[in-house]
């Protein structure tokens, strides 16, 4: 049976959102695109509305809320993950976490009909969130876990295609060989993906949904920097020698 399904994804640079809904004379889709990274806090919801509003569709119409749980950046994900966790208290509705690297791989496969993707984000810090994906029977399976390190770490196995967004800035450190296909964590890939996941059980209540983390931390103190330095400061004096 269609659903009525609201999804976003913060995970990354961009800020993706999209309403699958029937309207009664078929299926109906909106999805936007707009700056996301520290703007995407403040601009979420304001699309998420204006979604709803142009599809003459109260938020407790909707079936579940849609979310892209990670990996990607910090702030991102808790932005997304507590706008999912709000909206669907207040309507009564379930929420469904998708891994970001798996709307990544759905992405290369409408986009370029992809079905064995290895899937890479970039994490910043030199490095990179990457996953393997195989489509089949309609369904995506991860094959193995979700990995964060350096793109020359990366190993895409044979047949597959390396899809993503690391292109750009970390290109020349990627592994040679495979096809490279651009693709990023939509809304709309995460519409796609929501029909198979919920029907395996994968929404959940809204206090259950949590960001999908990698990297346990993102930046260093600053006793850290200048550790790593070899320097101190009067605030940050060098630890007592060891004997």
């Amino acid at each position: 049976m269609p659903q009525n399904l609201l999804a976003f994804d913060t995970s990354t640079e961009s800020l993706s959102v999209a309403l699958a809904w029937n309207d009664g004379s078929g299926r109906r889709l909106l999805a936007r695109e707009a700056e996301g990274g520290r703007a995407a806090s403040a601009a979420l919801v304001p699309a998420l509305m204006d979604l709803l509003r142009d599809a003459s569709l109260p938020l407790a119409r909707l079936d579940a809320i849609v979310f892209g749980q990670g990996p990607g950046s910090f702030t991102g994900l808790r932005t997304a993950c507590a706008v999912a966790q709000g909206l669907a208290w207040g309507a009564g509705l379930p929420v469904l976490p998708v891994e970001t690297l798996m709307a990544v791989a759905e992405d290369a496969r409408e986009r370029h009909g992809a079905e064995r993707v290895a899937a890479v984000i970039d994490a910043r810090m030199g490095e990179v969130y990457s996953a393997d994906y195989e489509h089949a029977q309609g369904q995506w399976q991860r094959l193995g876990p979700i990995r964060l390190g350096p793109p020359e770490a990366l190993v895409v196995p044979a047949g597959f295609v390396l899809a993503g967004n690391a292109f750009a800035t970390l290109g020349e450190r990627l592994p040679a060989g495979a096809e490279r296909l651009p693709a990023a964590p939509t809304a709309a890939a995460l519409l796609r993906l929501a029909p198979s996941l919920i029907a395996r059980g994968g929404a959940v209540a809204p206090g259950e949904a949590l960001p999908l983390y990698i990297r346990d931390k993102v930046a260093q103190t600053t006793q850290e920097r200048l550790a790593a330095r070899g320097e101190t400061s009067p605030e940050f004096p060098a630890p007592p020698a060891v004997a």
